[in-house]
């Protein structure tokens, strides 16, 4: 038997120096007068390290220490290198701890292959499903310039996931990936990241044969079901290719197409060039770096509309309208900045900034404003948080309404009805805008009790010419005034229009008959 087959190795751990004493223990234990210990750490001045040294030459004063350094930064290694009795007189210490290494680094040099093979496999192969995932599919489309691609999409995977649970969710992916591999043999099958698969067609399609193609591959697979502990678990899905013969950026065509099917809620869209959804890609990507700077810069403001008194015919207050200057000056409408705005997550911002900039504007006299609240912004904890700050410290708190979208569901109606208690303590009024569109619902104002309704613009611009528009809004006034609410004409745009809204009683009007948004706040007088 060889000396190394006789040397006894113990390992110990240790994380922090409260670790020393037990370690030193165990260790002494074991040590003879020929023990030789590895003492093996990231760093060699630390305490952890300096304490357990100085610990081990107190305790076994003839055993010798080698310091040794290795890449992880958590953990220091003790290994304690000990011979058999029978051997401790007529064999080194340290010839023997040699032999081992020199033989444990031969054994580990003999399988470094078989380890990179199984790690270059896993590389390319995801984890799940065992398919070939992202890497590799990028590397087949680079080696076969002539491939078609289809990238598919599990659409309510993230429902599954999140009612079901990860478990359930991995499981879903984990079935797919098989249900494709066992029936859809004809093709390569991908794994991608999160629910998104892909298939490559070793054989370019023209737009019809490949139209056929995805028709017939998505009556293959849009039934798919599977049972989960007594849970049927139906399966959705989008495709999308491309028929073009260029296969230059074949992924991100195929991608964007993808993404304009679940737009579409279409089953599948084929990419061509003459759609040009890069230059759109484009557009949007110069629109986020422009609403990004405009938000650092200060760029977003308030643009100021008037509401008039029908009674009066004065200007009663005015609505502060978000707007966006961009780098040429130019005025940007909310409609194109706000989804962009949303999409790179600085919406808060915005918000913020035109909250600010209107109190801003009426602390110092006595007018009354309105600000637009989405949904979205009452459900904002900070949002919520920073219009109550505003609120305590402006003396403009007792003249601002929100106004609150009422196309965007309400989901959360106690969290509406908590922000609304709270801004009226500090004497802010509610109305709820854009009455009368979508789904309008009469529990709204039963609810929330507004101050005002602003009945929805695309009703009153034709209440002159379309009696349907007309009914409506007679009836959403009458019901208004049962209840106590005030009325706000949207869009007058003509002088018909506005003898229309005075004859049903409507309380306010605005429009651009009575006033274009502009920078700054002026009286238009009597109408």
């Amino acid at each position: 038997m060889s000396s190394e087959d006789k040397l006894q190795i113990r390992s110990f751990a240790l994380e922090s120096s409260t670790e020393v004493n037990g370690v030193v223990e165990k260790i002494k234990g074991f040590a003879n007068d020929t023990s030789l210990i590895h003492l093996v750490s990231y760093m060699h001045n630390t305490v952890l390290v300096q304490n357990l040294k100085r610990e081990l030459e107190k305790e076994l004063e003839d055993v010798e220490i080698v310091l040794l350094k290795h890449e992880d930064k958590n953990k220091t290694f003790v290994t304690l290198f000990s011979l058999q009795d029978e051997l401790e007189n007529c064999i080194d210490i340290r010839d023997a701890v040699l032999q081992y290494l020199s033989k444990d680094n031969e054994y580990k040099n003999s399988s470094l292959n078989s380890y990179r093979t199984q790690l270059l496999k896993r590389y390319f192969t995801d984890h799940l499903t065992d398919l070939p995932n992202l890497y590799q599919l990028r590397k087949d489309l680079e080696a076969h310039d002539d491939y078609g691609l289809i990238l598919i999409k599990i659409d309510n995977f993230q429902m599954i996931n999140n009612f079901y649970g990860f478990i359930v969710g991995d499981y879903v992916i984990e079935y797919v990936g098989n249900y494709f591999k066992e029936h859809l043999k004809e093709y390569d099958v991908y794994r991608l990241s999160g629910s998104e698969f892909a298939f490559t067609i070793k054989h370019p399609l023209g737009f019809y044969e490949l139209k056929d193609r995805l028709t017939e591959l998505y009556e293959r697979i849009k039934s798919i079901k599977l049972i989960y502990q007594e849970n049927r678990i139906f399966i959705d899905f989008t495709m999308a290719s491309t028929s073009n013969r260029d296969n230059s950026s074949i992924f991100s065509k195929v991608s964007m197409a993808l993404t304009y099917a679940k737009a579409k809620g279409i089953p599948f869209w084929i990419y061509e060039d003459r759609m040009q959804f890069e230059n759109e890609y484009a557009r949007n990507l110069e629109l986020s770096l422009e609403v990004r700077d405009a938000v650092e810069n200060s760029r977003v403001i308030p643009y100021y509309q008037a509401i008039m008194d029908n009674k009066t015919g004065k200007t009663a207050k005015y609505e502060c309208l978000a707007r966006l200057v961009d780098k040429y000056e130019k005025i940007l409408s909310p409609v194109l900045f706000i989804p962009i705005a949303k999409n790179i997550k600085i919406y808060n911002e915005v918000t913020k900034s035109i909250i600010t900039k209107s109190f801003a504007t009426f602390e110092n006299n006595s007018m009354e404003f309105t600000i637009n609240l989405s949904i979205e912004d009452i459900m904002s904890n900070e949002i919520f948080e920073f219009i109550l700050a505003k609120l305590k410290s402006s003396k403009a708190a007792s003249r601002v309404t929100f106004e609150i979208l009422e196309s965007e569901a309400i989901q959360d109606f106690k969290r509406v009805e908590r922000f609304i208690n709270e801004v009226r303590r500090y004497g802010a009024q509610i109305a709820i805008d854009d009455f009368g569109s979508g789904y309008s619902n009469f529990f709204y104002l039963t609810k929330m009790q507004p101050d005002y309704i602003k009945i929805d613009g695309a009703l009153i611009e034709n209440i002159d010419v379309d009696k349907g528009s007309l009914l409506v809004v007679e009836t959403l006034v009458d019901f208004a005034k049962k209840l106590g609410i005030k009325t706000v004409a949207e869009y007058v745009h003509s002088s018909v229009v506005m003898d229309k809204v005075k004859t049903l009683g409507i309380d306010y009007s605005q429009g651009f008959y009575i006033d274009e948004p502009s920078v700054s706040i002026k009286d238009k007088g009597s109408l």
